[in-house]
């Protein structure tokens, strides 16, 4: 017994010899950190944080630059004068800066938003809340900065508000970069993201078309979401981190609500992707739900201070994510791998989408509400991944596993890019929302070592290492694809900021002049939304209707005034117009003589076919009216026309009528 119990001993002693000779190089192995000394690994670790924050910081920097710089190359911006720069704002651009400058122009700041909120200067016959309608939020917070900053003579204020939205962009570029870089482990995506995005800016940003656009705010904080969100959902990130994404989610998903009437369904998209990624097993569920809380908060909170917005209300984020917490029981016993589970399953997703259209419908039946609604009609009119079995997720997954559809952050935006695009090839509008992510994930392929390694795996490649050659490949390619852009674009970047563009509208300069010199202060002017923006920028007059579609009211007046473009007679124009109690008509000859590369789809080809002056016969379309295009023979001067308008103004592009009080009728 004793010998047979030393035997044993010996044994074991030389077994724990071996073995702690092999768990060094087994260990080294499956992290080549551990045999490295702590403070070596943490000065690592220090370095490629600092520089990757250097890194982001200054592409945000340098994108911000350089819309600053392109802006001043193409509008000439600081050599002109305060109104021509004003007229770089068109259509409803026009409307969001007009009443920054009147937030401005008011004895105090309280003054100016309780003149905004009963705005009775703006729309003839209408009292509005411009705040709530209009979602002013942005220009409240620039006003306030402005003038609490003392920037009253440093800077002018048009610069400072332009200044805003560029640094926001610049904050939108650094948000993706980081986003890039989280999900990759390196920074060279991140710098792929920029140049990816800056050269597609076409699709990737509308400021070029216009600064003060809502999503031009909003966006931004939309991104910085979308990255805490990026950090927030990894299975291996430590509590200090995993609080700090999470207050980060918060405070942007409400900021990005406030800045932006639509935001709450392009949470909803997000809101779907993160049901997908929970009932596939993806994430943990507790994670989920706190961003269901962060929705609810954000929703109830902006409801709140958006003056009672209905629209929040009614949105489909608020039933979704109310059905999913009503859920929420059921989906605890459906993530085994059993039939009953699949079965739970299915009933889950029905359950789910019952609540969700049963709580729309029933809100939309109590809660009365405009706002948005045309969005939906649209929708109406437009539409006529990797499951784990129920594996349980590895609470850290290494490069040798060659499983990187596990990892919950990857899965979301899998998932959200997806949806994302799905609705950009139906709506062109959603192009510009969907491709900087695209940007971002592409950046994110070519440059995460995990991901060549999952390819690797499923092609089942033997003849070299595969971890080292992932290694290679992932910073090799985007070395190569870096290079070939900076090669093929960076000269056609600097050609564009070296060069000078003239933007000058002479013929509206010249009408606003006009509008402020010689017409009364009581004159309302009628025309075009879009140039009724301007007129309420450039002059501050009152207008019959503003470019703005989610009101009733301003829908119909639009679709009203837009008949002076119609076949309509004198008379019916003159009852449409002075029922807006109208004193001065604008007709713009860009509109009146349109020749659209599609027949059928400019403005007087569909006042045509509302008003059914178009007789379709075997196919072919023809105009039929026993008037004359109004637009047209308002110009001749001849009966009734002269009779209910008289032309006081025009220029090449405008002509302005004066609405008669007194008609006299002639022969």
């Amino acid at each position: 017994m004793e010998e047979g119990a030393e035997d044993l001993r010996q044994r074991k002693k030389q077994n724990c010899t071996e073995t702690d000779k092999m768990a060094p190089d087994e260990r080294n192995k499956e992290n080549p950190n551990l045999g490295r000394s702590p403070k070596y690994v943490l000065f690592q670790r220090f370095a490629k944080l600092f520089f990757g924050c250097v890194a982001a910081i200054t592409s945000g920097m340098m994108y911000a630059v350089y819309l600053s710089t392109y802006h001043e190359r193409k509008f000439w911006f600081s050599s002109r004068q305060e109104l021509e720069r004003e007229i770089t704002f068109q259509g409803d651009s026009a409307i969001y800066y007009s009443f920054y400058k009147e937030l401005l122009k008011a004895p105090s700041f309280e003054r100016g938003v309780y003149e905004l909120t009963h705005n009775n200067k703006t729309v003839s016959l209408r009292t509005i809340n411009a705040v709530q309608q209009m979602t002013l939020y942005p220009e409240l917070i620039a006003s306030v900065l402005y003038q609490a900053s003392g920037s009253e003579e440093v800077i002018e204020p048009v610069y400072f508000y332009i200044g805003i939205v560029f640094g926001l962009q610049g904050i939108y570029m650094a948000a993706l970069f980081v986003t890039s870089w989280v999900m990759s482990g390196t920074w060279l995506a991140g710098m792929l993201t920029v140049a990816w995005f800056i050269i597609n800016r076409t699709d990737t940003t509308r400021i070029d078309y216009s600064i003060p656009l809502r999503e031009n705010w909003a966006l931004p904080y939309f991104a910085c979401q979308v990255a805490a969100l990026t950090g927030y959902l990894k299975n291996n990130i430590n509590s200090s981190a995993e609080r700090f994404c999470y207050l980060l989610v918060s405070a942007s998903t409400y900021t990005f609500m406030m800045m932006w009437e639509y935001s709450h369904y392009l949470l909803f998209v997000q809101a779907v992707s993160l049901v997908l990624l929970d009932s596939f097993a993806l994430v943990q569920t507790d994670k989920v739900h706190e961003v269901y809380k962060i929705y609810l908060f954000s929703l109830f909170l902006g409801y709140l201070l958006q003056f009672e917005n209905p629209a929040l209300l009614v949105s489909p984020l608020l039933s979704l994510v109310a059905a999913l917490m009503l859920s929420k029981c059921l989906q605890m016993n459906m993530k085994k791998g059993t039939f009953i589970s699949r079965m739970l399953k299915i009933m889950y997703f029905y359950l789910v989408f019952t609540i969700t259209v049963t709580m729309n419908f029933l809100l939309k039946t109590f809660v009365p509400h405009k706002e948005n609604e045309h969005v939906l009609k649209f929708l109406e009119v437009k539409f006529g991944l990797n499951t784990t079995n129920g594996e349980p997720l590895k609470e850290k997954i290494t490069l040798d596993d060659g499983r990187i559809g596990e990892r919950p952050e990857i899965a979301y935006h899998v998932i959200h890019t997806i949806l994302m695009g799905s609705l950009a090839m139906m709506l062109e509008g959603m192009k510009y929302l969907w491709t900087p992510y695209m940007c971002m994930l592409a950046a994110f392929g070519v440059c995460s070592p995990e991901l060549w390694m999952t390819l690797f795996k499923w092609l089942r490649l033997r003849a070299v290492h595969p971890v080292l050659l992932a290694l290679i490949l992932s910073m090799a390619v985007p070395s190569i694809i870096g290079f070939s852009l900076w090669k093929e674009y960076f000269p056609r970047i600097m050609t564009e900021l070296s060069e000078l563009q003239e933007f000058y509208d002479s013929d509206t300069v010249e009408l606003m002049m006009w509008v402020k010199r010689q017409a009364p202060v009581a004159a309302v002017f009628a025309g075009s939304p879009q140039l009724m923006g301007m007129i309420k920028l450039c002059t501050g007059w009152m207008v019959t209707s503003l470019p703005l579609y989610d009101d009733d009211d301003l829908l119909r007046r639009n679709e009203n005034v837009y008949q002076i473009y119609s076949k309509r007679s004198a008379e019916d124009i003159y009852k449409i117009l002075t029922s807006y109690k109208a004193t001065y008509l604008i007709i713009e000859d860009s509109i009146c003589n349109e020749v659209g590369p599609v027949k059928g789809c400019r403005v007087k080809d569909l006042l045509d076919i509302a008003n059914g002056h178009v007789v379709c016969d075997e196919g072919d379309s023809y105009a039929y009216s026993k008037y004359g295009r109004f637009c047209h023979e308002i110009k001749m001067n001849y009966s009734p026309y002269v009779n209910y308008f008289t032309r006081v103004y025009w220029n090449r592009s405008y002509f302005v009528y004066k609405i008669n009080t007194v008609i006299s009728f002639q022969s």
